[in-house]
């Protein structure tokens, strides 16, 4: 059994569920989390709390909306669930809606469910795994997707790996270095912040997708990656090179001191692929 299935059963799976709006949308996911003795019915009225104080930056892919907040007292176990929708709605997120797949999730920490979105990522980046989970007609067969593709390669076409035997290009634009063949000498910092209204959900699936583009290019052992939230972001920004985030969540920021920069897809390896190479004028 894999992490996403500790986390997601086929009893937190429902299918066809109508909404009228993205509140609706929410709160039948979040009542799978009250069936499964996950989180009570409060946590739920956070979620759409969330939503309505830091706007739709749950919204971290076309069509999918990850639904989470810090947990309260109802929160009893870490775990997940998801609905789709009988008809999309939307969110009010300028390039991902309409919405037609939530994911809820109740964290009572932000370690145990790291590895079921690194595999939820994966899925929601195949084209070819995303429409069939549009089709996939039982609870059963949406996770046998997940499962299948949960160790899939990337669908999407990534330009090759930086050409240079040594990372020296890992820096920001316009900062000096020079390489050595223990590594990258670098102005820089070679820390990288991701963010979220909580620092337990979506900037944690940034960090996922960022991390494999790392893995790609060689990068990994060079880089640092942390997730947080935007109060801790603000006070601790300037430990970072750069900020990456939702645009909701980046005019929340405001001015921190260092560069935040927009990801629109977070499952999109290509579109982080191409902020990095031009933050670090490769």
């Amino acid at each position: 059994m894999s992490v996403l299935s500790d986390l997601l059963g086929p009893g937190s799976v429902r299918l066809g569920v109508d909404a009228s709006d993205w509140r609706d949308a929410i709160r039948a996911a979040g009542s799978l989390l009250v069936e499964g003795g996950v989180a009570g019915d409060s946590y739920t009225d956070v979620m759409i709390e969330n939503v309505e104080k830091n706007g739709p930056y749950i919204v971290i892919a076309p069509g999918f909306a990850f639904a989470h907040a810090r947990p309260d007292d109802s929160v009893t176990r870490t775990g997940m669930s998801l609905v789709r929708l009988a008809a999309p709605v939307e969110f009010g997120h300028e390039k991902n809606d309409p919405v037609t797949l939530v994911l809820a999730l109740a964290a009572v920490d932000n370690t145990a469910h790291r590895q079921a979105l690194a595999a939820l990522a994966k899925v929601l980046a195949s084209p070819r795994k995303k429409a069939a989970l549009d089709a996939a007609a039982t609870p059963e067969e949406v996770l046998a997707v997940f499962e299948s593709g949960a160790a899939a390669a990337p669908a999407e076409p990534v330009t090759e790996a930086p050409a240079a035997e040594v990372p020296v290009a890992a820096q920001p634009a316009g900062a000096s270095a020079t390489a050595s063949s223990d590594g990258p000498v670098v102005a820089g910092k070679n820390f990288i912040y991701t963010v979220c209204g909580n620092g337990l959900g979506t900037s944690l699936f940034l960090k996922n997708t960022l991390e494999q583009v790392f893995d790609r290019w060689g990068w990994s052992r060079f880089i640092t990656v942390e997730a947080t939230d935007t109060i801790s972001a603000r006070g601790k920004a300037k430990d970072a090179d750069f900020i990456l985030t939702s645009g909701e969540i980046a005019r929340t920021l405001g001015d921190v001191g260092v560069p935040v920069e927009v990801i629109e897809d977070f499952t999109s390896e290509a579109e982080i692929d191409a902020v990095l190479r031009r933050l670090y004028a490769l």
